[in-house]
């Protein structure tokens, strides 16, 4: 009888803890301030990739500012949470240059000042000593830091031809369909 009462217990206790565990708020890699400069730059793609350089240049600089503290374990979970913060605004800012890609948003000047960046934060990235408690998002971070490496460096070649091509169209936030 005691047993089963016990099991019982345990039972709500641990579906009580599992949907504690589902409520649990995702990460914003975000402040408020900077999620409202983000939608009010919503009108302008330019200038909404290059808030996304300045933030991403933000987190680099914490992620670089951790390296030389000592291994802790706090030290790691803190670093765990500034890669993966990294790695989601890095796919955003990848999102966004999908979207204004297809519209032929004139992005050329944040995609320069993209491609500028893009290198220092893998330098940034490789300075990070092995640590058990980060090496996922450490993996993470760069594939994804890779990926909009790839994508910036690419668009901007694209952007440049297109616009030598279709001059009168240099600086719109999107192209109008012909």
């Amino acid at each position: 009888m005691r047993f089963k009462r016990c099991t019982k217990a345990l039972i709500v206790c641990l579906l009580c803890a599992s949907s504690l565990a589902a409520q649990k708020e995702k990460r914003e890699p975000l402040t408020s301030a900077e999620i409202e400069q983000i939608r009010e730059a919503g009108i302008d793609p330019d200038a909404r990739i290059t808030l996304y350089d300045k933030f991403l240049n933000e987190h680099a600089a914490t992620i670089k500012a951790l390296i030389p503290r000592a291994k802790t374990s706090a030290r790691g979970l803190r670093v765990d949470e500034e890669l993966q913060d990294f790695t989601a605004l890095m796919d955003e800012a990848g999102s966004n240059l999908d979207v204004y890609s297809d519209r032929h948003a004139d992005l050329r000047k944040s995609l320069k000042k993209l491609t500028e960046s893009t290198p220092k934060w893998l330098e940034i990235l490789r300075a990070l000593p092995p640590q058990p408690s980060f090496e996922i998002s450490l993996k993470e971070a760069q594939e994804s830091l890779q990926d909009l490496s790839t994508q910036a460096d690419q668009m901007l070649v694209l952007q440049t031809e297109y616009f030598k091509i279709h001059k009168e169209e240099k600086g719109q936030e999107r192209a109008e369909p012909k």
